[in-house]
């Protein structure tokens, strides 16, 4: 059956507006060309006028200069149209674009409104404050146990600080007494001497001679030391 009828031709996509665009600026592209090739040859006659004597030769230049001159509006006004075109179609592309932006923003926005419905739904305000003051007395709480366990046991709770800065003050008094004349309390002064005998109690070295006429004391040598005897150094 194909062969006899043929089979149906896959229909081509439309063209798209970037598509339409695109072809238009290439067909630009060549417009500008053909009026870049007339502005070339238009200066080679100004050339030529200027240089040609007024007569039948200037005037054939002249008559060539105003047909290159004529094709070169016409290519212009072709151009300026499918600028004209280009432009609408950006619009165009413009707006397609931001219809698509605006879609799949609402698209987003409505995900988002359904899942923050199923939050909400297991959110309450009063759960959240009822846990709040939940919070709030168990901080309470905890700070009456911090500052029960934190209570001294030595210091008794009924002490007159009156009393103690009275007491502070006598200290500083005897304090005061007790520095000598100098500024150096008594009880960093040297002890004297004669309390220091009397607290020994030593008894007192002796003076005399020693039994036999011997004298106690011995001399020394040039170095401070006792001198030996002669009589040991001999034997």
């Amino acid at each position: 059956m194909r062969r006899v009828f043929g089979a149906k031709k896959d229909k081509e996509p439309p063209p798209t507006v970037q598509d339409a665009s695109d072809r238009i600026n290439k067909r630009g592209d060549t417009v500008e060309e053909k009026i870049n090739k007339l502005d070339a040859e238009l200066a080679k006659y100004k050339e030529q006028i200027k240089r040609t004597r007024p007569g039948p030769a200037q005037e054939a230049v002249k008559a060539r200069a105003m047909r290159v001159l004529k094709q070169k509006r016409m290519y212009e006004g072709q151009r300026d149209m499918l600028y004209n075109q280009t432009f609408n179609l950006d619009q165009v592309a413009f707006a397609s674009e931001g219809i698509k932006d605006a879609q799949q923003t609402m698209s987003a926005l409505k995900t988002a409104n359904k899942e923050l419905k199923g939050m909400m739904k297991t959110v309450k305000i009063q759960d959240i404050d009822n846990l709040q003051d939940e919070m709030m007395d168990l901080m309470d709480v905890s700070n009456e146990i911090q500052e029960s366990l934190g209570r001294s046991y030595s210091v008794p709770d009924d002490i007159d600080e009156d009393e103690l800065l009275g007491e502070l003050d006598a200290l500083e008094a005897d304090m005061g007494m007790e520095t000598e004349s100098d500024g150096v309390p008594s009880y960093l002064q040297p002890d004297k001497e004669s309390d220091l005998d009397s607290e020994l109690n030593l008894p007192s070295a002796p003076t005399g001679h020693a039994p036999g006429g011997r004298t106690n004391a011995q001399t020394e040598d040039e170095l401070g030391l006792p001198a030996v005897p002669q009589a040991s150094i001999r034997g």
